[in-house]
């Protein structure tokens, strides 16, 4: 009887082991025998779920080689239409002459909010969309105003390629002025780091980002999430895309397939954003 438990056990720790495993290599299963490179560049905001997918496909196939890279949404778009990446990924959809120039076709496969945030350090953590038009158009120049230090807001932002800067503009500043003097910095990743090293930053960010380093400014009573996006409560939200130039094939649809399959859409949400249905 004792022996026949041990079996027992054995096989469901076999289970345990590998069904991931078998799910994992079905979901990979395009990959074999590809001995490609993949260039991809682009939004920030996308950069670790395509790195976490880059690193399970070339694990299971060393012969692929997977290169990422940044730059904003508007210099993936650019570079996959003049034909230098495979892959241009944009935090906005492709405008209706960006498709025609390049021939472009777009693939959504996550949604993402783009919150504004404060150094924890920071009293105010709480503002009407007016106000945030006011910081932004450097209307509102001092926290004390808000209720906060007496010290100036030091703003940031987004170059105007940045497809983060494109949503937050466009639907949390209703495409009001951003003031000169703002600081513009280059990647989701750098306006995290500037607003986590500055008590009087405000800055804005996609919610995938978001950690304990920064502190997302509740916007008209609404905390940004991954909950409230998903919900619709909170609108400043955008789709994340792949672009290509023409239908993809080969590695790059094996690639864009991937993102929404189920491993895929697991990494996704690993990563902070809402699959895309």
């Amino acid at each position: 009887m004792k022996n026949s438990n041990c079996v027992v056990k054995l096989a469901v720790l076999l289970m345990m082991v590998l069904v991931p495993a078998f799910c994992l290599a079905g979901d990979l299963d395009a990959f074999k025998g590809e001995k490609q490179g993949l260039k991809i560049s682009g939004g920030t905001a996308h950069i670790p779920v395509m790195e976490e997918a880059a690193k399970r496909i070339m694990s299971f196939n060393p012969d692929i080689q997977i290169t990422i890279a940044g730059g904003g949404s508007g210099a993936g778009i650019k570079q996959v239409g003049e034909g230098l990446v495979d892959i241009g990924n944009s935090g906005r959809k492709a405008t209706d002459e960006e498709i025609a120039k390049y021939g472009l076709v777009t693939h959504m496969w996550a949604i993402d909010g783009v919150a504004p945030v404060v150094n924890p350090k920071n009293k105010v953590k709480a503002l009407s969309k007016e106000q945030l038009q006011d910081i932004y158009a450097g209307k509102i120049t001092g926290w004390k105003d808000l209720g906060g230090e007496d010290r100036a807001i030091n703003i940031y932002t987004r170059d105007e390629s940045s497809g983060t800067r494109e949503v937050f503009w466009e639907k949390a500043l209703n495409k009001g002025e951003i003031s000169g003097k703002a600081n513009v910095v280059a990647s989701n990743g750098a306006m995290k780091s500037g607003v986590a090293n500055d008590p009087y930053a405000i800055g804005y960010m996609s919610v995938g980002y978001l950690d304990e380093s920064v502190a997302p400014v509740v916007l008209d009573t609404v905390t940004p999430s991954i909950a409230t996006v998903k919900s619709g409560e909170y609108k400043v939200s955008r789709g994340l895309y792949s672009n290509t130039k023409g239908e993809a094939a080969g590695l790059v649809k094996a690639f864009i397939d991937y993102l929404s399959s189920p491993e895929g859409r697991k990494i996704v949400m690993e990563k902070g954003f809402i699959p895309a249905d």
